[in-house]
């Protein structure tokens, strides 16, 4: 282990063709249709995690939720932490407020009926929480969320929120707790240092600068996400794809169990509930 802190571990459990990057070539009417590979890629990283001990939080799409109830059971009989990540992948952005309340209402209660425990966090698909969207952590509070990990402190193509703050913070209206994924300060930026896309697409060294930067400098737990689909390189390919997506998906998904394994090996990884609302983390905005 290269650092005595423990890190906060989670994983967005939706399958390959439910990305945001696919929403312009797969509708979600036609999901039903197309080979599910969800259950044996997250029962995969279910077996790597428990050969290094180490336990995450699965952030579970509802639509997962209802199709494979045992396998949200296993995860919940393995120790980990269930969490929301809406029902069907669909950005704050394109909802109204009343829609998204209705969404995470509805996962929640699906999601505590399946599990048989309280769901205590959540994530929005993409990271789709903004300046513009904040409205959304009163909503989720009033829903009776604990906590959000939904804003990534980046500037991005897809989302971000760079003026955010780097780590967990409340809401200054309601108090609800936000645990942005982990940054590094570089440069007067923000840059991404908390696993998903940046994790396959660079070197595995530079995620481990980024962790034991985050730890030793700013003395903080690091916060990191990735996806089971990241783990299956005979996935199936989709036509179509412009350049950049393609490379975003596909790219190094033969090499991401390898680098998870030495991911697991090097730091300390714990559920996100034991260490931020467990520890009372968070301040005020």
């Amino acid at each position: 282990m290269t650092s005595s802190i423990t890190n906060a571990l989670s994983v967005d459990v939706e399958d390959y063709f439910q990305v945001s990057a696919f929403e312009r070539h797969i509708a979600r009417d036609t999901w039903e249709t197309l080979p599910c590979r969800v259950e044996r890629n997250t029962d995969r990283v279910l077996e790597l995690f428990a050969e290094h001990g180490a336990k995450a939080t699965f952030f579970t799409l509802g639509w997962v939720a209802e199709r494979y109830p045992s396998l949200v059971r296993r995860i919940v009989e393995a120790g980990h932490e269930v969490a929301s990540h809406g029902y069907s992948h669909v950005r704050v952005t394109q909802q109204t407020p009343a829609e998204f309340s209705d969404d995470v209402r509805r996962t929640k209660h699906l999601l505590e009926d399946v599990s048989g425990i309280e769901v205590r966090g959540y994530r929005a698909a993409s990271y789709s929480i903004n300046r513009d969207t904040l409205w959304a952590l009163d909503t989720l509070n009033d829903a009776g969320y604990h906590y959000s990990s939904s804003i990534y402190p980046v500037r991005h193509d897809l989302y971000g929120m760079p003026d955010a703050p780097r780590f967990p913070f409340r809401h200054k209206e309601t108090g609800i707790l936000e645990i942005p994924i982990s940054t590094v300060k570089l440069m007067r930026r923000n840059w991404p240092g908390g696993g998903g896309g940046f994790f396959r697409l660079l070197p595995y060294a530079a995620s481990r600068w980024a962790i034991r930067r985050v730890n030793r400098d700013d003395g903080r737990p690091s916060v990191f996400y990735f996806h089971p689909w990241e783990i299956d390189p005979d996935q199936p390919r989709q036509t179509g794809l412009s350049l950049r997506t393609r490379t975003r998906h596909y790219m190094n998904l033969s090499r991401m169990e390898r680098r998870l394994e030495r991911l697991l090996s090097d730091f300390h990884w714990d559920r996100m509930d034991r260490i931020f609302l467990d520890a009372n983390g968070g301040a005020s905005a």
